[in-house]
C-alpha cells in the first residue's frame, strides 16, 4: 500500500509537472518547421501562471456545471494518469490500471468538458460541444478497438502488466505492436485535438472544436482546463512510448531507478512531441466529413493486428 501511494504521488506529480513542457515542445517544433522562432519552451508554464492571477468571470446564464467542470475534468484525468506508469512499475497488488476503466475516465472528462461548453448557451460553445461529440461518436469505437488489440496481443487488460510485458521483451517478440503504435498515434492526434482533425490554436468559427468549448472559461478555471488538456496529451503519449519504447522504465521503486525512469521518459516524450510538431506542420486540416477516412486508418491497423494474432 505504501509503495502504491508513493507511486501515485510521484506518477501524478511528474505527469502534471511536465505536461506544459510537452505542449510547449510541440508548439516550438511546429514553429521551427514552418520557419518561425515560435514561443519559448516554457510558455505553457507562463500561461498557467498568468491565468491563475486573473479574475474569474461567469456569464449570468451559466449554472453550477460551468463552475464544477474544470475540477471534475482535471480529477478524471489525474485519476487516469495514476493508471499509466512513467516513474516505475507498481506491484500488481492494489494498483488499479485496467484499460477499460482508463478509457471510461477519458470519456467522462470529455463529457463534462462538452457539458460545460453547452452550459453557457453561447453559439460557439454549443457548436464546439456538438462537433466534439460528433467526432467522439466516430473515434470511440476506434479507440476501443485499439485498446482491445493491445490487450489481445499482450494477454492482459492491466496497463502496468502491459508495460511489464514489453519491458522484458523486444519488438521482435511482438511485431504487431508496430501496427498498434500507428493506431495509438492516430488516436493521440484525434484525442488531443490536433491537425489534421482540429487546430488547438485556432479561433476561427469554421475550424474550432476543442477551443470553442473553453471560450466561456476564465482565470484559474481556464488554467485547470488547459492543464487537463496537457495531462491528457502526456498520458496518451506515455502509453504509446512505454508500449513501443519501454526502455528506461523502472521495474522497482529505488531512487536511482526512478531518476533514470523520469529522465528517459522526459527525453522520449520530447522526441515524440517533436514528431507530433513535424507531423502537424506537414499536414493540412481535413474537411469534417472526410475525417472518418483518417480514423479508419487506426481501425484498420488494430483490426489487422487482431487478425494476425488469430492466424499466428
Amino acid at each position: 500500500m505504501a509503495e502504491y501511494l508513493l507511486y501515485a504521488v510521484l506518477n501524478i506529480g511528474f505527469i502534471t509537472a511536465i505536461s506544459p513542457l510537452m505542449l510547449g515542445a510541440v508548439k516550438k517544433v511546429k514553429a521551427l518547421s514552418q520557419g518561425r522562432i515560435g514561443p519559448p519552451l516554457l510558455q505553457g508554464y507562463y500561461n498557467l501562471a498568468k491565468l491563475l492571477k486573473k479574475e474569474i468571470i461567469y456569464s449570468p446564464n451559466t449554472s453550477f456545471i460551468m463552475r464544477l467542470a474544470p475540477y471534475i475534468n482535471i480529477g478524471f484525468l489525474l485519476a487516469a494518469a495514476a493508471m499509466v506508469p512513467v516513474v516505475f512499475l507498481p506491484s500488481a497488488e492494489g494498483a488499479p490500471g485496467n484499460v477499460i476503466l482508463f478509457l471510461y475516465l477519458l470519456v467522462s472528462a470529455k463529457f463534462f468538458m462538452a457539458l460545460a461548453g453547452l452550459d453557457a448557451g453561447s453559439t460557439f460553445g454549443g457548436m464546439g460541444s456538438s462537433r466534439e461529440m460528433s467526432l467522439s461518436a466516430i473515434i470511440e469505437p476506434v479507440t476501443i478497438t485499439s485498446a482491445a488489440a493491445l490487450a489481445f496481443v499482450l494477454k492482459t487488460t492491466d496497463i502496468s502488466e502491459m508495460f511489464a510485458a514489453v519491458l522484458g521483451a523486444s519488438l521482435a517478440q511482438y511485431p504487431t505492436l508496430i501496427l498498434i503504435g500507428m493506431s495509438l498515434f492516430i488516436v493521440l492526434i484525434v484525442e488531443t485535438a490536433r491537425i489534421p482533425v482540429d487546430n488547438p490554436e485556432t479561433h476561427l468559427e469554421l475550424t474550432m472544436v476543442h477551443e470553442a468549448m473553453l471560450l466561456e472559461q476564465t482565470g484559474p478555471k481556464l488554467a485547470l482546463m488547459e492543464l487537463s488538456y496537457g495531462v491528457k496529451q502526456t498520458v496518451l503519449m506515455a502509453i504509446l512510448i512505454n508500449i513501443i519504447f519501454p526502455w528506461g522504465l523502472a521495474a522497482e521503486a529505488t531512487l536511482p531507478a526512478i531518476a533514470v525512469s523520469m529522465l528517459s521518459f522526459g527525453l522520449k516524450a520530447l522526441a515524440l512531441a517533436a514528431v507530433i510538431g513535424v507531423f502537424e506542420s506537414l499536414m493540412a486540416k481535413i474537411r469534417l466529413f472526410r475525417l472518418p477516412s483518417f480514423f479508419m486508418l487506426a481501425l484498420f491497423f488494430s483490426f489487422v493486428t487482431i487478425v494476425f494474432e488469430l492466424l499466428a
